[in-house]
């Protein structure tokens, strides 16, 4: 089972993906943390995201790149944080792979998904800003655009998470979900307003 997990900068979907993880029961839960270590914001996200987990019975495995090489156990329950660190690493880290990001990780995060049993992908949302972005970063927003679509037609379960609600897009027999079904079927809080 994939499941793909997006939402903005700061929406709560790290610590969904988290939850997700446990529901699925007991197995040899690996964090896959793709964030290049460098400076002290990032650092103070990494301490941020080991204290998330530290009583959640993860291993970690810190891989920046390249995850075609990366051996997984076959029956392992994977949290693959995140795409868009993997995709920023692919396309700017010294002798990756640059122009062809775009395969490099679609093919690693297919190679996990063969051999986990369960995968949940953590992904940012890209282009509902409004803001419009120049040269390479207009490049790598775009990169990711084409790996989170492909992503989200492949993967069985795919869910928004907007201010700490995790919002069904996409659910095995539902196809995507169209807003007016979500309210029908309850999938939103009560009292939500539309």
């Amino acid at each position: 089972m994939v499941h793909l997990v997006t939402g903005g900068s700061g929406s709560g979907k790290s610590a969904y993906a988290e939850e997700q993880i446990l529901e699925l029961g007991e197995g040899r839960r690996i964090y896959l943390a793709t964030m290049q270590p460098g400076d002290e914001e990032t650092l103070a996200r990494i301490a941020k995201h080991r204290e998330m987990r530290k009583d959640k019975a993860f291993e970690t495995i810190e891989r920046t790149d390249t995850l075609e090489t990366l051996e997984i156990p076959d029956d392992s329950i994977v949290l693959l944080e995140c795409v868009s660190n993997l995709v920023a690493n692919e396309m700017f880290l010294p002798g990756k792979s640059g122009i062809h990001a775009v395969s490099a990780v679609i093919d690693g995060i297919e190679h996990i998904r063969r051999h986990a049993k369960h995968l949940v992908i953590v992904t940012n949302e890209v282009f509902s800003s409004g803001v419009h972005y120049g040269g390479m970063t207009r490049v790598y927003l775009e990169f990711l655009g084409i790996i989170n679509q492909h992503l989200g037609r492949t993967a069985d379960l795919v869910t928004e998470v907007v201010y700490g609600i995790p919002i069904p897009v996409k659910r095995p027999g539902m196809g995507i979900i169209r807003q007016d079904m979500l309210f029908k079927e309850g999938y939103f809080p009560e009292g939500t307003v539309r």
